[in-house]
């Protein structure tokens, strides 16, 4: 049976992975809607390919380009933060929401409450919003399905299994490509050693997430809201080899964990298939070619932004919402140059100081209010610590 789907974010690492999947299963997939920010030839290429309904760009001094690009095809464009919404309300059977940051979170909020499945790759709207979210979840019947590859594991550990069960998650990390560099040496860290991860193909974003270890802080949150155990029941250690995706103890001590190659079209195709399994082209895994698998502890001295992400957390109220704020904001400062790489978490942690952030977000303009009062805070902060 022919399944239709909307991918926000197609252009990005996830959207493309999606579409590779889904371009090797053409006649299970209706394509719907395709969205991207500015990659309007792109966009337009895979339009044509998938036979999209309709393209929405976000940034609208790119719509006229698009129009062009796609004149004489009868598929309807559309841009702005007004056109991403509506194209994720439209009725699909799942919506991939992988807009990256917190510009997919009013998107990704018109999908959960439009009440259908959808596939989260997008881990910075549950950062900023956890309790808005879920309670649209629940007030929508909407499904939610993990996309990264950490959350995705947790939830296929879990099948089957009461959450009252579980003693302990643990979400792995793969440490980055700097993980083993100097704290001396990571204060002259540059973008392109930031983003050359080892293992994973994702965005320079994410990429430089995961060298400071946000990524794993970020998911850390994440996963308090999609797995209810507990604040001590979530754990954290480092993986270097990014086979042990996630791991569930539960208290009978059993631990069960998913293996898998470090492909994102594992746990995207987890998502497609749900709640059956579906054919990739990934390799499987050769455990005896691997050798061996190593664990650590995370070192919160030389990356402390687990240790951030933890405490905001802990602060609650729209502590979580600034965290992922000011990230964004100083991550976007260290690929520009203007701050090293070791100011990003200082610049996180400043803002984290700085702000009255207690009060508690009951909607998502309120969320999305928190957000903007953080970022123009860590603006300030880049400026503070700038090279030079």
């Amino acid at each position: 049976m022919t399944r239709s789907i909307s991918i926000l974010g197609a252009t990005g690492s996830v959207g493309l992975q999606t579409l590779d999947l889904i371009r090797r299963n053409r006649a299970e997939w209706r394509v719907e809607a395709l969205t991207a920010n500015c990659s309007v030839k792109e966009l337009a290429a895979l339009v044509r390919e998938f036979g999209a309904a309709i393209a929405v760009v976000g940034d609208e001094s790119c719509h006229a380009e698009l129009r062009q690009e796609l004149g004489g095809t009868g598929i309807a464009t559309a841009a702005g933060r007004s056109a991403l919404i509506e194209a994720a309300q439209r009725p699909v059977d799942m919506t991939i929401a992988a807009i990256v940051g917190c510009a997919g979170l009013a998107p990704v909020m018109a999908a959960i409450e439009r009440g259908g499945t959808v596939a989260l790759a997008n881990k910075e709207a549950l950062v900023s919003a956890g309790d808005v979210m879920t309670a649209a979840v629940e007030r929508h019947g909407a499904t939610l399905l993990p996309v990264d590859s950490e959350h995705n594991a947790i939830f296929q550990c879990l099948a089957g299994n009461a959450i009252e069960d579980v003693r302990t998650i643990t979400l792995t990390a793969s440490g980055g490509p700097l993980r083993t560099w100097s704290a001396e040496r990571l204060e002259v860290a540059t973008p392109a050693e930031a983003v050359a991860h080892p293992n994973w193909d994702m965005g320079a974003k994410i990429s430089v997430d995961s060298a400071t270890m946000m990524n794993k802080g970020l998911e850390f949150i994440e996963a308090h809201y999609l797995f209810p155990v507990g604040l001590d029941a979530l754990k954290i250690v480092v993986h270097p080899q990014s086979v042990i995706h996630s791991m569930v103890e539960y208290r009978d001590g059993s631990t069960l964990a998913q293996l898998g190659p470090p492909d994102m079209r594992v746990p995207i195709a987890s998502c497609l298939a749900y709640p059956r399994r579906m054919d990739t082209p990934c390799s499987p895994l050769d455990l005896a070619a691997i050798g061996e698998l190593t664990f650590e502890a995370p070192d919160e001295a030389r990356f402390p932004a687990t240790r951030l992400a933890r405490e905001a957390l802990q602060a609650g109220g729209i502590a979580p919402a600034a965290l992922n704020a000011a990230n964004e904001v100083a991550v976007a400062a260290f690929l520009g140059g203007k701050i090293a790489f070791t100011k990003i978490a200082v610049v996180v942690e400043d803002v984290l100081a700085a702000g009255n952030l207690s009060h508690q977000a009951k909607s998502l303009e309120e969320v999305l209010a928190a957000d903007e009062a953080a970022r123009s805070l860590a603006g300030q902060m880049v400026g503070k610590h700038a090279i030079g």
